[in-house]
């Protein structure tokens, strides 16, 4: 007996039943989701980015019908991710891959925290200092707090406020949904990572608001990660809306008639990678001002300074 499956594009898709899919193909779509909602994007962008239909993508999405290669390059270029990312397969490009995979598969998130921090600092991509960075950056989805209490941290601790996202647009010479829609999301993602590079080679000590994708770019997040000391500011779905209402703008959601579900479909895609700050203050259980104590409480202390 088929069903019939309601897709966030208003598409209805033909399901068969879930004993007859691939699970091959259903573990794949997962991973499509999975990477769309890290990068924050909606079904119908990726499916322009990739030149497909929308239809076609939603099937790949839940694991109908077959796939073939030419489409699944072009869903990875869209979502900026390699093939072996979507189809799951760990790097196999040579013995010492194989031999590195075999030493990490089955160890712990934060046994693999250690081993990444180990990596950079051995490979010379980490902070190359001792002790914590001066240099605080503030992580997490739109809505959450990162200008107002960057503001305020950095008037606290004597540091310049560093708005990133207002950086990429001196670097582009127009606003990011300009960015965007005249280049696209991988010239976007350039933009950031040289503001990136260029706040922490000019501020030794800054408090930087990042934009709430930055972690879907590894190499940019571990530059983050690297070099600032990191904290999550978390919030409810219900209040990262409300505030982004509160500044009349629904990026990234603008587009969608479902906007809260997608904004929970991107943070619960992004959280993983938000979690691996040092720090984290959530927003919604106290007042601004109560947050902001605890907030200046926290970082005081992991960069060393009175409390």
């Amino acid at each position: 007996m088929s069903s019939n499956i309601l897709h966030e594009s208003g598409l209805v898709v033909k399901s068969r039943p879930e004993i007859d899919k691939n699970p091959f193909l259903m573990a794949l779509g997962e991973r499509v989701r999975a990477l769309r909602a890290r990068r924050g994007m909606t079904r119908k962008a990726v499916a322009q980015a990739a030149e497909v239909s929308e239809r076609h993508l939603a099937n790949l999405e839940y694991g109908e019908g077959n796939v073939s290669i030419l489409l699944l390059l072009q869903v990875a270029q869209a979502l900026q991710s390699s093939l072996a990312e979507l189809l799951g397969d760990v790097t196999t490009q040579s013995p010492e891959w194989l031999l590195i995979r075999e030493l990490l598969e089955g160890r712990d998130d934060a046994t693999l925290r250690k081993v990444r921090v180990t990596l950079a600092d051995m490979l010379g991509t980490g902070s190359g200092r001792t002790g914590q960075s001066s240099c605080v950056a503030l992580i997490g989805l739109r809505g959450a707090g990162k200008s107002t209490l960057g503001q305020m941290l950095a008037e606290d601790l004597g540091f310049p406020f560093v708005e990133l996202s207002r950086e990429i647009e001196k670097f582009a010479g127009c606003s990011v949904s300009e960015i965007q829609g005249l280049y696209g999301q991988n010239a976007y993602r350039r933009y950031e990572r040289r503001a990136v590079e260029e706040a922490i080679q000019i501020y030794p000590e800054a408090v930087l608001a990042t934009p709430g994708g930055l972690v879907s770019d590894a190499a940019t997040f571990n530059l983050v990660l690297a070099h600032c000391t990191t904290v999550w500011l978390q919030a409810d779905p219900e209040d990262h809306m409300n505030r982004v209402r509160a500044q009349g703008d629904l990026r990234p959601m603008a587009a969608s008639h479902e906007a809260m579900e997608d904004l929970k479909t991107i943070l619960a895609g992004r959280s993983a990678f938000y979690s691996k700050a040092q720090l984290k203050v959530n927003t919604s259980d106290q007042s601004l001002a109560d947050t902001f104590v605890i907030l200046r409480a926290r970082v005081r202390d992991a960069l060393g300074l009175a409390v």
